[in-house]
């Protein structure tokens, strides 16, 4: 069997890393950066010049890329050269419709797309300790299980195509909320003279403990932004939230408050920081 991996950023990266240390298999990769692909030949994976060439060549192609019209643009030079057997899995974070339009399409060439949509962020990646939620056909999920494993231990088939990324849409919205709510109560701790340490240690005494805060605590301390997951990427995650249920008229506040939050954010340049530097869109609008 031979594995196709296609785009090699923070997380892309860190992943195709892994499938050539783990998985047995060879390994076929492409970006558009020479650098990033001749890092990965240098590793032990083999390099490719297009994306249609991967999938020419390969009985499995993973996707991890940033954003809907990325992954449209992809599939755009797999769709002519898929066939019966093959088996696409996106693993990128994308608007759910686009997901399964995409999977109708790739249905009708006889090969099958599964979403795979990650939590958890680049250390994770590194170690292969990626959560993954799919979507799509079972028996074909089944097949690359193993595969999944090289990147993830915690790997869950959630139902038909576009389920994992309804999931990983919730998990994300739902992670915004848990920040939102620390960054407006720490807001209040720093105005009445609470240290972030002092606050953090007495919520643990409490029903409010969360793992954002603990994960979190020591760069909050230290005003540290450094890029983990990208401000911008949790942004388009809220968007797509907000896309997905405006069709089915569900009306839900909290995302619409993170989205204002994230929105600031980005509007005042610091969409590629961490998404924990939200705690100052939250606090410049606090005052």
């Amino acid at each position: 069997m031979k594995i196709g991996f296609i785009g090699l950023g923070l997380m892309g990266e860190a992943m195709s890393l892994n499938l050539v240390k783990k998985s047995g298999h060879t390994v076929r990769v492409f970006d558009l950066s020479a650098e990033k692909v001749a890092l990965l030949r240098d590793a032990g994976a083999e390099a490719a010049s297009s994306i249609r060439e991967v999938g020419e060549s390969c009985d499995v192609v993973i996707s991890m890329v940033p954003k809907s019209e990325h992954v449209q643009a992809v599939y755009q030079e797999l769709l002519p050269v898929a066939r019966a057997g093959q088996i696409l899995i996106d693993m990128s974070t994308i608007d759910v419709a686009v997901s399964v339009e995409l999977s109708r399409q790739v249905a009708k060439t006889g090969a099958v797309m599964l979403d795979a949509p990650v939590v958890k962020s680049v250390p994770a990646a590194k170690d292969g300790t990626l959560g993954i939620y799919v979507g799509g056909d079972k028996a074909s999920f089944e097949q690359v299980q193993s595969i999944l494993a090289c990147m993830g231990n915690n790997i869950i088939h959630l139902g038909d195509n576009g389920r994992g990324l309804v999931m990983k849409l919730a998990h994300n919205v739902l992670v915004a909320q848990i920040q939102n709510g620390v960054n407006e109560m720490l807001t209040v701790a720093h105005d009445f003279g609470i240290s972030t340490e002092d606050f953090a240690t007495a919520v643990s005494y409490g029903g409010a403990s969360n793992f954002y805060l603990s994960a979190k605590l020591n760069a909050l301390k230290a005003e540290d932004y450094s890029t983990a997951f990208a401000l911008d990427n949790m942004g388009k995650d809220i968007d797509c939230m907000v896309r997905m249920i405006e069709p089915k008229g569900i009306k839900l506040p909290g995302v619409l408050n993170c989205q204002s939050v994230y929105n600031f954010a980005i509007a005042n340049n610091m969409g590629r920081e961490d998404f924990c530097a939200s705690i100052k869109a939250v606090k410049l609008r606090a005052h």
